[in-house]
């Protein structure tokens, strides 16, 4: 059963530092491009940030130089360290997978909550 599961979620102060995390099970997921979108209240989804089996990333310009995304597939796969966060910033941040070779592709998780608020 595929599985990708989000933790890392809660309130962070602006310009505050935060980091989300994914876990996933029962697909290879060194074959799966990786990403986080986010959605904010009243906004439509967003792609944060897409990371390639190799590792390549491709980032949207409203996080550009302020989040990182990493993959690390022997553990837990994905990774997005969010800093100098802003009141634009709060979202619901999913995990999501894709691989053309899949046809049940893509995967999402069920997204865990990040609130800005001093």
């Amino acid at each position: 059963q595929v599985q990708l599961v989000e933790s890392g979620g809660g309130v962070v102060q602006p310009g505050g530092a935060h980091r989300l995390s994914c876990e996933t099970s029962g697909f290879i997921v060194q074959l799966y491009a990786m990403a986080w979108y986010r959605q904010g209240p009243g906004k439509q989804r967003e792609l944060v940030a897409l990371i390639t089996p190799g590792g390549l990333v491709n980032y949207s310009d409203s996080v550009k130089g302020r989040f990182t995304a990493s993959r690390d597939d022997a553990k837990k796969p994905i990774s997005l360290q969010m800093n100098d966060l802003s009141p634009e910033d709060p979202a619901v941040s999913s995990c999501y997978a894709s691989f053309e070779g899949d046809s049940l592709s893509p995967f999402w998780g069920p997204g865990t909550q990040v609130t800005v608020s001093s």
